[in-house]
This record gives structure tokens, C-alpha cells and sequence, in this order.
């Protein structure tokens, strides 16, 4: 009996992981709730104030940790991605794979925010317009990980699959 299972793709607990981080990183644009986003489109008035208040301090401290660290923090991704990719597609460790297929996706959503970030300081949307550009980003952020669980799901059974076949 093992105590730990590195058998990731047959682990209920990976795919309740994969469901947990893909509905977190959806809900949450920029680091706003969107649940505060519909209030604010809805009532205006403080709601609104209070999310064109968020939206300047995160974007803000998006656009400032791309200008101090975002060389480092690039390169260091790359060094971790491509790690997790030898380590699971060319060694077949299952666990690096699995971390693999939810941190590549992820990468493409921490580029969307820095994009956004930049066009909300570059034009400055105000009203409609913001919720246009912060509902246009959860879209596309939505997109992402609709694909990545797609493409999760079928690496996952075509692995299963895979591994019954050889037992």
C-alpha cells in the first residue's frame, strides 16, 4: 500500500484541483472579484468607485512588478516549464506532467493580466468601457482554461488509458 500516490491523473483530488484553480482564476479579473464587477454595473454609484479604485491599485501593482521583476520572473518560468516538460514528457513522471498541463495555461493568463493592465493604463476606460475591457478579459481568460481542461482531460484518459493497457 502506498501512503503517497504520485498517480495524478487518476486522482479525483488532481481533477478537484484542476476545477478549484481554473474557477478561482476565473472569477477573480485582475484580482477583482466579478462578483464586484456586476454590483458595480448594476447599482453604480459607491460599487463603482470602489471597483475603479481596485482596478487602479492592481493594475498599478501589475504594471510595477512587470517593470522590477518581470525579466527574472519570465525566466524563471521558463526555467520551471521547461523542467516540468523534461521531467514529465521526456522522464514520463506523471506528477511533472500534471503540473505541467495547469502551469503552461496559466502562464498565457498572467500574460493576458500584464496586457490588460497596460491597456487600462494606456486608455484609462471609465464606466461601460471598463466593464467592456474587465469582461472581455474574463472571457479570454475563460477561453484559456476551457481549452487547458479540455486538453488536461484527454491527456489525462489517453494516460489512464495508456497505463491499464500496459498493466
Amino acid at each position: 500500500m502506498h501512503v503517497i500516490d504520485l498517480g495524478s491523473f487518476s486522482s479525483l483530488w488532481y481533477w478537484i484541483g484542476v476545477a478549484i484553480v481554473w474557477s478561482t482564476v476565473s472569477h477573480w479579473v485582475l484580482g477583482i472579484p466579478y462578483d464586484l464587477i456586476q454590483r458595480a454595473k448594476r447599482q453604480g454609484g459607491q460599487a463603482e468607485t470602489d471597483l475603479n479604485d481596485l482596478v487602479r491599485i492592481n493594475v498599478n501593482r501589475q504594471l510595477n512588478v512587470a517593470a522590477v521583476a518581470g525579466i527574472w520572473l519570465i525566466g524563471i518560468l521558463f526555467f520551471v516549464l521547461s523542467m516540468l516538460a523534461a521531467l514529465g514528457f521526456i522522464y514520463r513522471i506523471e506528477v511533472a506532467q500534471a503540473i505541467f498541463l495547469i502551469v503552461f495555461p496559466m502562464s498565457f493568463v498572467g500574460a493576458l493580466s500584464v496586457s490588460t493592465s497596460r491597456l487600462i493604463a494606456a486608455t484609462d476606460p471609465e464606466g461601460e468601457a471598463l466593464f467592456a475591457v474587465l469582461h472581455r478579459h474574463r472571457l479570454w481568460t475563460q477561453i484559456i482554461g476551457m481549452v487547458a481542461i479540455f486538453i488536461t482531460g484527454l491527456y489525462g484518459m489517453f494516460h489512464n488509458l495508456a497505463v491499464v493497457r500496459v498493466l
